[in-house]
């Protein structure tokens, strides 16, 4: 469902607050417990290309911006 659907459901639920909050229960994201998922980059929040050696949990191009500061240095 997007996010238009969903608020003309809110919408039309309103009247009903027992439904609503079944609804609500029954459709919203799962917490996750592993996978990719579950590993965000602590600074801008992406999913992917995550980096979590070292404890860092950045996503690659935050690493790229933050890299110099940390302490990594680039070989060639």
């Amino acid at each position: 469902m997007t996010i238009k659907s969903h608020t003309k459901m809110f919408k039309q639920l309103e009247a009903k607050p027992v439904i609503l909050a079944k609804y609500k229960k029954h459709n919203e994201p799962k917490e996750r417990k592993y996978g990719s998922l579950k590993k965000k980059c602590k600074r801008c929040g992406r999913m992917g290309a995550h980096i979590s050696k070292y404890n860092l949990h950045l996503c690659r191009q935050c690493f790229r911006e933050l890299a110099k500061a940390i302490g990594f240095k680039k070989y060639n």
